[in-house]
């Protein structure tokens, strides 16, 4: 069964990357949440999509020139100037700490392809141990650098390719990289990569899926998960396909 994943959490109705967008997704029922994951200046590992903090944020400059202690006093409502509760960034501990009253699968992205940050893989391999989430998250990036060194390190973690140009035979591109998933743009997506992705045991995740012809599609085509801002959406379009 194609398994529904919230782009930032619930993003469509509450401030990407943050808890309430995540608790949103998991009260929509979504299977899984991705999010983003940049190092800061002290080395923790904050949950924000962007490099710079002015899109989301009300602060200014590099994520990885604050410090946590700063950052964390930061709002990160986004375009949702009107929600009355404080919502800041989170941790990727917080989000894992809450982890622990649910089953939602965490795909955390390493924003590594712009700046390196030396050390992030280390860092969450060590917190997916700490938590015992082994089997509950996924490792994506569009740095395959980062990847192939994830599985160095950590052989025993799921990790996926992201990428948004056509690659040819995608799946053999992820077996010779050890990721057992691609997490393509969905503008590159045709059924034979659907198909020859899961026939080789490579996972297919395209992302950000929010057209409804496309979410019925990829479910049709048996795909192994999708990306979508609105998991709520995408859930119901799935129990109609599936009722057929």
């Amino acid at each position: 069964m194609t398994a529904i994943f919230a782009h930032r959490g619930f993003s469509a109705i509450a401030p990407e990357n943050t808890m309430a967008a995540f608790r949103a997704a998991e009260t929509a029922g979504a299977d899984g949440i991705e999010l983003d994951v940049q190092l800061t200046r002290d080395g923790r590992l904050a949950v924000i999509h962007d490099e710079k903090l002015n899109r989301t944020t009300n602060g200014q400059g590099y994520v990885k020139d604050w410090d946590w202690k700063d950052l964390s006093r930061l709002e990160a409502k986004y375009k949702f100037a009107e929600a009355d509760q404080d919502i800041g960034i989170p941790l990727l501990e917080d989000v894992f700490e809450w982890m622990r009253e649910n089953e939602i699968i965490c795909n955390v992205e390493l924003k590594n392809n712009e700046f390196a940050y030396e050390g992030m893989e280390e860092k969450v391999i060590r917190l997916i141990r700490q938590f015992n989430y082994e089997g509950r998250v996924i490792l994506s990036s569009f740095n395959h650098y980062s990847l192939t060194y994830v599985y160095r390190l950590a052989p025993d973690l799921e990790t996926a390719a992201l990428y948004s140009s056509h690659l040819y035979m995608p799946w053999k591109y992820a077996e010779a990289i050890r990721a057992g998933a691609i997490h393509p743009n969905i503008r590159t997506v045709k059924s034979e990569i659907i198909r020859s992705s899961v026939e080789n045991g490579i996972h297919i995740r395209p992302y950000t899926v929010n057209k409804e012809k496309h979410i019925r599609w990829l479910i049709e085509e048996g795909c192994s998960g999708l990306i979508t801002d609105d998991p709520k959406a995408a859930l119901a379009i799935r129990d109609q396909v599936l009722d057929t």
